[in-house]
């Protein structure tokens, strides 16, 4: 699909100039005379618009207007202005307050489409996620990403909101299923509320009374009743996490709560109704524990009406940037700071790595990176060593690949970043590379000698 750009100039012959380059470029352009004909075009939702070229000074609403209704409802389109030598510090301002960059009349043909390509190019993932969201309006913010394993995500969160069955969500440790769970709530028909527990966090004695609540004379230090949690998430979802961690003796429990509908308090002699959608996660094989009679199979089949499973991260490496983006401004608005950059290398070491810790791992990488940034961006050396070597290793072949790199270039390549990761430190390189330190060092005198201005 072309990217579509909106051209708002006033000067007729510029507009025209523009849309004629943009066009044999093979972009997809619309054009506005004035300020408030783009705005027409910006504030219509359900049009697409990529990215937007505008003049600095037009009639009715100029340039640095545009770009504040812009930020306000198409965050994700990129701002490139152009301006006469007169208005530049007017541009560098709309630069500051967040437009992507600014060309100064007269300028290159090569010098504008340089900055629509690059202003495109970093700014694809948030276009695709906002893209995904006027596609799907009722898509959970919570969860972020574009790809097609999250946008079958939405999809199932959306049906399963609508139907009132029992829901097992499965997935590893630290891909949110809390967050799914939520959205399902979130985006079904109940006025309840959410509640939530992690069944491996209750000791065993305890997980009874939690869940179904007890009589003042239910047990030794009970002095008056309590609501469990299936009371309090009365018309709402009561959410149990780590499900596969149930004691035995309490799933009998919940399996008629599931059946009939009615719990019992702890120490009570009638049962009572409640009208709660149940939705249980695991990080386990519920099958195998079924298997080795951990996990009751009658409750087995009870909970996992609806399955969903969350993808882990490393199966969707596309929705990388726009969690690394999310999570930089989520760290800068908890520590009342400006949100930081990312450079291109860093963002392709993180992209490689393959996160065995999910998004929970990603998200201690970013806060990290930030806190260790020495600049306005995060670079490789900002990242934890762990990714830092791995995912630099994995860009490094994918990087081979393209460039159709040699094996002794790759060789080459692969020596130098590992000691780039390693500080310089000649004898840990080695160990990791599975070298001796004279094989090391014999290699690094053939690279000087082949490039004298190499520091290593």
């Amino acid at each position: 699909m072309k990217e579509r750009i909106l051209i708002a100039e006033d000067d007729a012959d510029m507009r025209d100039l523009l849309q004629e380059i943009l066009d044999e470029t093979g972009y997809e352009t619309i054009t506005a005379k004035d300020g408030r004909a783009a705005l027409a075009h910006i504030e219509r939702e359900a049009e697409r618009i990529d990215l937007i070229l505008t003049d600095v000074q037009m009639p009715g609403i100029r340039g640095d207007e545009l770009l504040g209704r812009v930020r306000a409802c198409r965050a994700e389109s990129p701002v490139v202005v152009i301006t006469a030598f007169g208005s530049v510090e007017q541009a560098v301002e709309m630069v500051k307050a967040g437009a992507f960059q600014y060309l100064t009349k007269p300028f290159q043909t090569g010098e504008l489409l340089r900055a629509v390509e690059h202003a495109l190019l970093e700014s694809a993932p948030q276009r695709e996620q906002a893209n995904l969201r006027r596609e799907s309006p009722h898509a959970p913010v919570s969860i972020i990403g574009a790809s097609r394993l999250i946008r079958e995500l939405f999809d199932a969160i959306s049906r399963a909101a609508r139907n009132a069955s029992t829901i097992l969500i499965t997935g590893e440790s630290g891909t949110g299923k809390e967050l799914v769970a939520r959205a399902i709530h979130e985006t079904s028909e109940r006025k309840g509320s959410f509640v939530a527990i992690n069944c491996a966090a209750i000791p065993a004695e305890l997980i009874e009374s939690e869940l179904f609540g007890h009589t003042g004379q239910a047990f030794t230090g009970a002095k008056q009743q309590r609501a469990g949690l299936f009371e309090t998430a009365e018309a709402g979802t009561l959410f149990l996490d780590e499900v596969g961690e149930l004691p035995l003796m309490v799933q009998p429990k919940l399996l008629r709560v599931l059946q009939e509908g009615t719990i019992r308090r702890v120490g009570a002699d009638r049962e009572r109704g409640v009208n709660v959608r149940v939705i249980a996660a695991t990080n386990r094989d519920l099958e195998k524990e079924v298997e080795a009679n951990r996990f009751r199979e009658d409750l087995y089949w009870r909970l996992n009406v609806i399955h969903l499973h969350v993808p882990p991260l490393r199966e969707r490496p596309a929705d990388i940037p726009l969690l690394v983006e999310h999570f930089i401004q989520k760290t800068a608005q908890a520590n009342g700071a400006q949100p930081l950059g990312v450079t291109p290398e860093a963002l392709a070491v993180l992209t490689a790595y393959p996160f065995p810790g999910n998004v929970r791992e990603l998200q201690n990488a970013v806060e990290r990176a930030v806190a260790f940034a020495r600049g306005a961006l995060i670079t490789p050396e900002d990242l934890p060593q762990r990714v830092r070597t791995s995912g630099a290793s994995a860009a490094l072949i994918a990087r081979s690949s393209q460039q159709r790199l040699t094996l002794d270039e790759l060789e080459r390549e692969y020596i130098l970043e590992t000691l780039r990761a390693t500080g310089g430190n000649k004898s840990r390189a080695a160990e990791i590379l599975g070298l001796d330190r004279k094989t090391l060092y014999r290699k690094l005198d053939e690279y000087r000698a082949a490039d004298p201005t190499l520091q290593v």
